[in-house]
């Protein structure tokens, strides 16, 4: 496979990812803090990658790469918070302060950066996010060594 190829699959599977977690958002699912956290290197890796098909510089794909690897590893770090592994950001977790009106309908609702909202074969989406991730970064690698 060409480097260009290897550079628009890891392009594609970041925007698969990102896009998962917006429908994941449309049907009920309100992401929390760290869900944030996940989807800005996605964005960044989908520049780069657009960037990198308009130019063709190899040396952007190794950024793809730490991009990925960066949505990987917050994935892992909320995937180990919200299985109580290690403690999480206070702002989000089971002691998250909620500032405001508790009883105003205007409040924004504060989802809890510890609390698993769904999960498929044992694996929270911040789980699948941190696994798929590491696929793209592999992808993003190849691609990078590529001549």
């Amino acid at each position: 496979m060409t480097s260009r190829i290897l550079v628009l699959m890891a392009t594609a599977g970041s925007v698969a990812l990102l896009g998962g977690a917006f429908l994941f958002q449309a049907l009920g699912y309100p992401p929390c803090v760290m869900c944030l956290w996940q989807r800005w290197p996605h964005a960044a890796a989908i520049l780069i990658g657009v960037i990198a098909l308009s130019i063709g510089n190899r040396g952007l794909a190794w950024l793809g790469a730490l991009a990925a690897l960066t949505t990987a590893l917050v994935g892992v770090y909320h995937a180990g918070v919200e299985q109580k592994w290690w403690l999480g950001p206070s702002t989000c977790t089971g002691s998250g302060q909620i500032t405001g009106d508790l009883l105003s309908t205007d409040t924004p609702r504060l989802v809890m950066c510890d609390v698993i909202s769904w999960q498929f074969l044992g694996l929270s989406m911040a789980g699948w996010n941190a696994l798929l991730s590491l696929i793209v970064v592999g992808i993003w690698i190849a691609a990078a060594r590529r001549t």
